[in-house]
């Protein structure tokens, strides 16, 4: 049998001094037994995997809302897309590979219906803000429960610590966590180009030249480019990251992107932001009004969190079309049948 110490064993003897080796994880907010033949991090990947939380990313917005092509990326295959560069990185700089997967896989849980234009409209109108990642914290940490006695997935610090540091100003503290912020970037400017070309918005001549000359003039070419870079740019080193060349060539990339594609006024019209807008902003003030219709988990939670935090909850949780049909239950009169 292959148990839980003979992988950790492993692990001392193949990995990089630098990564982080499952026995020495800073453990758990709450202490339990462990696995006899998983170690800590694949546990957290398969609470991740088995999560209502990590479903619902099937039917939750990337970039093109309610697409109605069968090729357009969603939250989910994002977040596959994510975990698979993730991993071949942090095995050929010999990281941890589970942890990795683990971050990876639980990076965005807390991303919102409607993409980013419901994480904005959401840090608009509830008094404490919105943040999506604080929010992923916020699913695994508390809201994705077995009930109501057990809150929560209780996760390791080093993958808390890379979900909650996947985006935002400060970065993470191991290598596997720097794996996954870095790849997250590669992966949406990258697939955000693919759907973006699909879709007509831009044509790949389009793309700025400079970039593609170092990257590559495919979706392939441009991964494989920031994949090897990332792998002899952080082996044998205490922190992964990217050479300075091509960190600058994909920062213009996704600078082109925003001002071609997300935030293109012609995209903004079409994808209804004004609409999702009034749809957030309905449900979010419904369930404040009335939190008794919220889910039972979080009805519970009513002595420990404001009302305006748990329609926050509720709201950011929901699919894009479980959003649109509540909204249509609430508020568009359904007529005589």
């Amino acid at each position: 049998m292959i148990t839980r110490e003979i992988v950790e064993q492993r692990e001392r003897e193949i990995l990089s001094e630098y990564a982080t080796k499952s026995c020495d994880s800073k453990g758990r907010l709450k202490p339990e037994e462990r696995c006899q033949f998983r170690t800590d991090f694949q546990r957290d990947r398969d609470r991740i995997v088995h999560s209502k939380a990590f479903r619902r990313l099937m039917h939750k917005t990337q970039v093109f809302i309610a697409p109605e092509g069968d090729h357009f990326r969603t939250r989910l295959t994002h977040t596959i897309e994510v975990s698979q560069i993730a991993r071949t990185i942090a095995r050929g700089a010999a990281l941890n590979e589970d942890l990795t997967e683990a971050i990876a896989l639980g990076h965005d849980l807390g991303h919102t219906p409607f993409g980013h234009n419901g994480e904005m409209i959401l840090d608009k109108i509830y008094d404490g803000g919105f943040k999506h990642n604080e929010q992923s914290l916020r699913v695994v940490d508390v809201l994705e429960s077995s009930g109501t006695k057990k809150r929560g997935m209780n996760l390791t610090m080093e993958v808390r610590d890379g979900i909650l540091n996947h985006t935002g100003g400060k970065e993470p503290w191991t290598p596997e966590g720097q794996v996954v912020r870095t790849s997250d970037r590669i992966a949406y400017i990258n697939h955000d180009i693919d759907d973006a070309i699909r879709s007509g918005i831009i044509k790949a001549s389009d793309l700025p030249k400079a970039s593609i000359e170092i990257l590559g003039d495919s979706h392939k070419k441009r991964i494989d480019t920031l994949v090897k870079d990332m792998i002899e740019c952080s082996f044998g080193k205490p922190h992964a990251r990217l050479s300075e060349e091509k960190w600058n060539a994909m920062e213009e990339l996704r600078d082109f992107m925003f001002d071609a594609v997300y935030q293109n006024s012609f995209v903004q019209a079409a994808e209804d932001t004004k609409k999702v807008e009034v749809i957030i902003t309905s449900l979010y003030e419904y369930y404040v009004a009335h939190p008794e219709e919220l889910f039972s988990e979080l009805q519970a939670m009513q002595n420990e969190c404001s009302v305006e935090e748990l329609a926050k909850d509720h709201v950011a949780s929901m699919t894009d079309r479980y959003a649109i049909n509540k909204y249509n239950e609430l508020f568009v009169p359904a007529g005589w049948k």
